[in-house]
C-alpha cells in the first residue's frame, strides 16, 4: 500500500459494503417498492462519523472490482475518509446489506457477503504498518477476527501499536462466526492488546460472559482495557475505568433507523477522545451523536456534525 506522509488522527479497519435501505418503513422487504444506496459497514460508518467532526481519517478495508466497489471508493472519499487502504479485490463481489425497518426496536439486517467478502481478505502485508503505528487512533470491530486471513491481520496491526487509543467494537453479528465459542476466544485474545473495548449487553455476553452492565465493564476491565463501555439501548450508557464510573441517560427521540446509532457513538467516541475530553462529557457527546442517527433513516450519510450534536444536548432540539 501507498505509504502515509502524515499521522491520521483514525484509522479505522474491517467492514464495508452498500446498504440498501427501504424507503418505506412497516413493511416487510417482499413489500417494499423503493430503495436508496448507501456507504455502509460499521468501520465504514465510524470512519465517515469522524470525518464529519474534522479528523483526518482512513479506512483500511475492501472492495470487489463492480460498479458498487466503484461507488463506494468515491463515496468515501466525497464524505473525507481517506480510501487509499480500501483493496480492490479481482474476483469477490462488493457486499451488500439489506434491512427491513420496523421502528422503533426491530430492524432486522440481511447480509449478502458469499462467498467471502473482500474486508476479510485483508492480509497482514497490505498493512501500512507506519500509517497504522501512527495514527492517534486504531478502529476495529470484532467481525474482522471472525476468519483468516482477516484475523493475522488485525493481529499485526494491534501488535504495531506504540501508543494513542486501540479501540475494539465488540460487535457481534452471530452470521459471521462459526459460533459463539469461537468468537469469546478470538475476541478474548484481542482484549488483551486494547485500550478501549465497547460494545451493547449482548455482545459483553459473548465477548467476557457477563450480560449485567456493572460485572461486563469490571470484566472488561479485568481483561486489562483502560476504559470499558457498555451500551445500553434506552437505558442509556455505561463507562468504567479503574478509578471513574459514568453513566449518562438516552435522550427521548422518535426512532426512525436505529441501525446506524452505535457506529454514531463510534465517531463521536474517537472524537471525544481526541479532544481530550472527560468521561462524562464524552458519554454525553456520544450518545447524543447517537440519537440523531437513530432518528434519520441512513446511516453514513446522516453522521451529524459537532455543532448539530452540541444542540441536541443543550437545547434537545435536532
Amino acid at each position: 500500500m501507498t505509504e502515509n506522509t502524515s499521522p491520521f488522527d483514525v484509522i479505522a479497519l474491517g467492514r464495508l459494503g452498500v446498504d440498501i435501505y427501504p424507503l418505506q418503513s412497516g413493511v416487510g422487504l417482499e413489500d417494499v417498492e423503493t430503495f436508496g444506496k448507501y456507504l455502509g459497514g460499521s468501520a465504514a460508518n465510524v470512519s465517515v462519523a469522524t470525518a464529519r467532526y474534522g479528523r483526518s481519517t482512513a479506512l483500511v478495508s475492501g472492495v470487489g472490482d463492480d460498479p458498487f466497489g466503484r461507488y463506494l471508493l468515491r463515496e468515501l472519499e466525497r464524505l473525507g475518509v481517506d480510501n487509499r487502504y480500501v483493496r480492490i479485490d479481482g474476483v469477490l463481489p462488493t457486499p451488500v446489506t439489506f434491512c427491513e425497518i420496523f421502528p422503533p426496536d426491530d430492524f432486522p439486517l440481511y447480509f449478502y457477503r458469499e462467498p467471502k467478502a473482500p474486508d476479510l481478505t485483508i492480509e497482514a502485508g497490505d498493512l501500512d504498518l507506519d500509517a497504522v503505528r501512527s495514527a492517534r487512533i486504531l478502529w476495529f470491530t470484532a467481525t474482522g477476527l471472525s476468519q483468516e486471513p482477516s484475523r493475522a491481520a488485525h493481529h499485526a496491526a494491534i501488535t504495531a501499536r506504540r501508543s494513542g487509543d486501540t479501540i475494539l467494537d465488540l460487535d457481534y453479528r452471530a452470521k459471521f462466526w462459526r459460533d459463539p465459542a469461537d468468537a469469546t476466544v478470538q475476541i478474548g485474545r484481542a482484549l488483551e492488546s486494547v485500550t478501549v473495548a465497547v460494545g451493547n449487553r449482548e455482545e459483553c455476553g459473548v465477548a467476557v460472559g457477563e450480560t449485567e452492565p456493572q460485572r461486563a465493564a469490571d470484566a472488561l476491565l479485568e481483561r486489562g482495557v483502560r476504559l470499558a463501555i457498555v451500551k445500553q439501548g434506552p437505558k442509556g450508557v455505561l463507562a468504567k475505568t479503574r478509578d471513574e464510573s459514568v453513566e449518562v441517560p438516552p435522550h427521548l427521540i422518535d426512532v426512525v433507523n436505529g441501525l446506524g446509532a452505535g457506529d454514531a457513538f463510534g465517531g463521536a467516541l474517537c472524537h471525544g477522545l481526541l479532544e481530550g475530553w472527560g468521561l462524562e462529557r464524552i458519554l454525553t457527546f456520544a450518545n447524543a451523536a447517537g440519537a440523531i442517527v437513530a432518528s434519520r433513516l441512513e446511516c453514513s450519510t446522516a453522521m451529524p456534525t459537532h455543532d448539530e450534536v452540541v444542540g441536541l444536548i443543550e437545547t434537545g432540539e435536532r
